[in-house]
């Protein structure tokens, strides 16, 4: 699996720490930004990880700032990506398999670097239900 990974300066040490998670599952990442924790507006990294998942160039994707809202927000605008804040793994799980969640968001002045590993191994690793799951997803994407 190849994922988008995205952060402001305020999720910027976070989204680094999670490189190491993904390098333990064996996943491939590329990183869309920020290179630092110096100021930098959101929208401009949701928009560029979206596109990578929407592209298809990455099966997708992870954005990281202050509380995971704003990215979701701004990653929502591009057609085809179902991002959502995630705070627990039971969240996490209902989120792929429901909703087939392709970017993940996270806030890193909200959850503890601990649960943040936690809830990108269980969105890396639980699948997309389908059935009546898809039939909502379907609806979702205007089909």
């Amino acid at each position: 699996m190849h994922i988008a990974l995205g952060a402001d300066h305020a999720g910027f040490h976070l989204k680094d720490s999670l490189k190491r998670t993904l390098d333990e599952l064996g996943a491939t990442y590329q990183d869309f930004g920020t290179a630092s924790a110096e100021s930098v507006d959101y929208p401009d990294f949701a928009q560029a990880v979206a596109h990578g998942v929407a592209s298809g160039q990455c099966d997708r994707g992870i954005l990281v700032c202050g509380t995971g809202i704003g990215m979701a927000i701004a990653a929502n605008k591009v057609p085809g990506i179902r991002a959502a804040a995630i705070v627990d793994t039971d969240t996490a799980t209902l989120s792929r398999e429901h909703n087939d969640l392709n970017v993940l968001t996270l806030g890193a002045r909200v959850t503890p670097e601990i649960r943040a590993r936690e809830i990108v191994k269980v969105f890396l690793a639980t699948p997309f239900a389908g059935g009546r799951h898809a039939t909502r997803v379907a609806k979702i994407e205007g089909a």
